[in-house]
């Protein structure tokens, strides 16, 4: 079925849903590890590891790491990462962070994903402002996703970032991402023509059914050339997302959730805790 080209229309529509059954949106097979704990402290501490532990496979093969955050409770999430004994063996001067969605607000909004980033881990470990890659917060939605995908371009072209040779699109090291209730990745909203989006590498929403509502965000493709994907989910309010993700059944009727879709080109790690993990 035809869907509206979301590179023209992309701003503001919601989309017509058509019937699930006509939407073929089956991402690729790709290499996936569910990983269950009793509790959100024990999912912090193994993704502590698991991040130093990519850190020091991804600087030793090319000589840095690119790391691309999310906002929700991801943060408090890595607060181990930033305790002994990784803060002092983890290599953070080769680290280049970047966001795979934004809130369009201002830096220091507490609506920022940034903010939340830079207060929680960021501003608490020795990694270089020129290797921080926030958004300019002046612009407009469009203007600012245009912009973040600009600079993703130039970084491409000096070799900084290299590209995906399966699908041409931007190849980030580690993506750290979590999903909603309602199985939204990023700013990737199920009812959101983003959500199609192929050629673009940053789009931008201005009416997120999640508020704040203008925001930028990857788009899958990028997403899904990431090298790897930790997929951290705690809570029993997204019980209901992991098993329809994880179970692979669609409900009767129910839209597709976009966190269904996501399929990086190595391995994808679910860190789970037993609230999120209780409906499998």
């Amino acid at each position: 079925m035809a869907l509206a080209n979301p590179v023209d229309n992309q701003s503001n529509n919601v989309l017509k849903c058509p019937s699930p059954a006509s939407m073929d949106l089956t991402p690729r097979k790709c290499k996936t590890n569910v990983r269950k704990f009793q509790s959100e402290e024990d999912v912090a501490k193994a993704l502590a590891k698991y991040v130093a532990d990519l850190s020091e496979k991804y600087i030793r093969e090319k000589g840095y790491f690119s790391v691309v955050l999310s906002g929700g409770t991801l943060i408090h999430t890595l607060r181990k990462l930033v305790e002994c004994p990784y803060k002092g063996s983890v290599d953070w001067s080769k680290w280049l962070i970047f966001w795979v969605d934004e809130r369009v607000v201002p830096l220091n909004s507490p609506d920022s994903n940034y903010k939340l980033a830079y207060d929680g881990f960021l501003s608490k470990v020795p990694i270089s402002p020129c290797h921080i890659y926030a958004i300019n917060d002046k612009l407009s939605p469009k203007a600012a996703a245009d912009n973040y995908e600009a600079r993703l371009k130039n970084l491409v072209n000096k070799e900084t970032i290299p590209v995906s040779d399966a699908s041409g699109f931007p190849k980030f090291d580690l993506m750290l991402l979590g999903i909603g209730p309602d199985g939204h990745v990023a700013s990737l909203f199920p009812t959101r023509l983003q959500r199609f989006e192929k050629k673009r590498w940053v789009s931008f929403i201005t009416d997120s059914p999640k508020p704040p509502p203008e925001r930028i965000t990857f788009t899958f493709p990028v997403i899904n050339s990431a090298s790897e994907i930790a997929m951290v989910v705690t809570g029993a309010e997204l019980a209901d997302a992991v098993k329809i993700t994880l179970g692979g059944v669609l409900p009767t009727g129910l839209t597709p959730l976009p966190c269904m879709e996501v399929s990086p080109e190595e391995e994808l790690t679910w860190f789970l805790d037993k609230d999120a993990a209780s409906k499998l």
